[in-house]
């Protein structure tokens, strides 16, 4: 082999060189100039799974096993409407065709309100207002389904009804909370279908706290509200019968009423608390009817700090007993005139009206407890209620 000259060994020196430096430079993209290497995707990581289950709140939970079994309720009702004739007052026509007088006509009107199943043989309870005096009820289910309702049985004083329709497969229902405890400040999901928006469709849900427990109030128009529930759960028109329930998906009182000055929404709702309804429902269920009992036989007058004073007594709150019937409840409790009464079963009585409303909350053949003051002396009287009304 011919001797290379010195130029080709230098050549040839370089060239390796050159080779070897290159392998160990990085390879180079072949994208314009300047612009940063492609980025592999990395594969979702598990932080997207914790954020989507971070979703599933107590209160989604709740709402998912709840509103299959909430329901709107259309009804019509036939009611008895005042007319008052075009021509009465006119003289000129009055002295030709004689005095003309208002008259009475029937009218169809249309209402909506909510309900819930509570069985799945499709019994529903809803509120008095909503269904009590309905012709006819139509009962919308969230899957789309229409059922014919008929009304089993009503009790205007607690402002609720239960209704029933017959379906072709069991229903999905709810449970009432088994528990008394309704604790303030607890989560509260009011479900139903406000201002009749939604009919044959999912319910609307509103969530909130609850506020208070054992709200009282007057005697209004012949329904007796006591130990209401009290929520900022939005409640509007529409949602009148719908359950208020808890984050267990638990039946714990049914809407039936907000305060308003505006007639929307202020965020102060109220409910009829679940044991109550439990015991009114199985009534219905059972008779159509609700027994309450007779009256206690008292004649009374609220006690005020001038009373208390001409009588010599140290309390400025309760019932003076002004006479008691012969033969009545309280008589026979040992009541007498000139007592006063502080308490029915622990609670405080400021009037007549409170009085009557705990007592109207009771059942016939149950035994309350008064705690009298006589002559300076506090004194307990069971005292039975007898049927009535």
């Amino acid at each position: 082999m011919p001797a290379l000259s010195p130029f080709l060994k230098s050549t040839l020196l370089v060239a390796v060189l050159l080779i070897g430096s290159g392998c160990r430079q990085p390879a180079q993209s072949q994208e314009v100039d300047g612009m940063p290497p492609p980025q592999r995707v990395a594969p979702p990581s598990s932080s997207a799974d914790e954020i989507y289950a971070s979703r599933q709140t107590a209160i989604t939970r709740a709402v998912e096993n709840v509103a299959p079994a909430v329901v709107s309720i259309n009804v019509i009702e036939v009611r008895q409407v005042r007319v008052r004739d075009p021509f009465a007052g006119d003289p000129f026509y009055e002295y030709f065709f004689g005095q003309r007088r208002s008259r009475v006509q029937q009218q169809q009107v249309q209402g909506v309100g909510s309900g819930f199943v509570v069985s799945p043989d499709g019994y529903i309870v809803t509120n008095d207002h909503v269904a009590g005096n309905a012709a006819k009820i139509t009962v919308s289910f969230p899957d789309g389904r229409e059922l014919e309702g008929r009304l089993i049985g009503t009790d205007p004083e607690s402002d609720l009804a239960l209704v029933k329709v017959e379906p072709t497969e069991p229903l999905p229902y709810l449970a009432f909370s088994q528990s008394e405890d309704v604790y303030v400040g607890e989560w509260a999901i009011a479900l139903g279908n406000p201002f009749g928006l939604f009919e044959a469709a999912e319910p609307t849900v509103t969530v909130g706290v609850v506020s208070a427990v054992g709200r009282d109030f007057a005697p209004q128009e012949g329904r007796v509200f006591r130990d209401m529930i009290q929520t900022d759960a939005s409640i509007n028109r529409g949602n009148s019968g719908g359950p208020l329930v808890n984050a267990l998906g638990e039946v714990i009182g049914v809407n039936t009423f907000i305060f308003s000055r505006s007639g929307g929404s202020v965020g102060i709702g109220f409910a009829t608390p679940a044991w109550r309804v439990r015991r009114i429902v199985d009534e219905l269920r059972t008779t159509g009817t609700v027994a309450r009992p007779a009256p206690p036989g008292l004649n009374v007058r609220a006690l005020n700090a001038r009373a208390a004073k001409m009588l010599g007594l140290d309390v400025s709150e309760g019932l003076l007993v002004i006479s008691v019937d012969a033969g009545s409840p309280a008589a026979e409790a040992g009541v007498l005139p000139y007592d006063v009464i502080l308490e029915i079963d622990g609670q405080g009585v400021a009037d007549s009206n409170a009085a009557s409303a705990l007592l109207r909350s009771r059942r016939p053949g149950e035994t309350v407890m008064l705690r009298v003051l006589r002559d300076g002396q506090e004194r307990e009287m069971p005292m039975l209620l007898t049927g009535g009304a």
